[in-house]
């Protein structure tokens, strides 16, 4: 079963831009929204729509409406800022949510095992910033690949 997923995220740098970037490359669809009012312009290939409002909270709570799923990367075992409000956002909606960290083995055959339970197909993709944890951007592109790679030896 070939990697057949929409990736839904945001415009922060770190878990999000680099599930926009790994999504670039393997063309798959993508989308979702970013705030309204940003002073750097994003990348259009992205295909992120600005929101009528400035407001994080906001344009997390649309990113997790409009997927049926959510991970959240972290190299640490707890989320904090805006990681930790977009998994109350999907508890809140009751949304499906994995939380994985560097800490845990095996994290892209959880991700699938997460995918397959749900049959997502819009996955929201959040996560830490890459100036709270450098280095996350690299581990999220490595997980998503291993993902991809696992989905894509399945028969169809």
């Amino acid at each position: 079963m070939p990697f057949k997923i929409v990736i839904i995220s945001g415009s922060q740098s770190g878990a999000e831009r680099a599930a926009l970037d790994w999504s670039v490359k393997h063309e798959l669809p993508r989308g979702g929204w970013c705030p309204g009012g940003l002073t750097e312009p994003l990348d259009p290939a992205y295909k992120l729509k600005e929101a009528a409002t400035e407001k994080m909270l906001e344009v997390i709570d649309a990113n997790v409406r409009d997927s049926e799923a959510t991970i959240v990367f972290t190299l640490g075992p707890k989320a904090a800022g805006f990681a930790q409000k977009a998994g109350a956002a999907a508890r809140k909606q009751k949304k499906p949510i994995l939380h994985v960290h560097r800490g845990i083995l095996g994290v892209s055959e959880k991700i699938v095992a997460f995918l397959d339970k749900y049959y997502v197909r819009r996955l929201h993709v959040t996560g830490s910033t890459e100036a709270d944890e450098p280095g996350l951007s690299v581990w999220v592109t490595s997980e998503l690949e291993k993902s991809k790679v696992i989905l894509d030896r399945r028969p169809e």
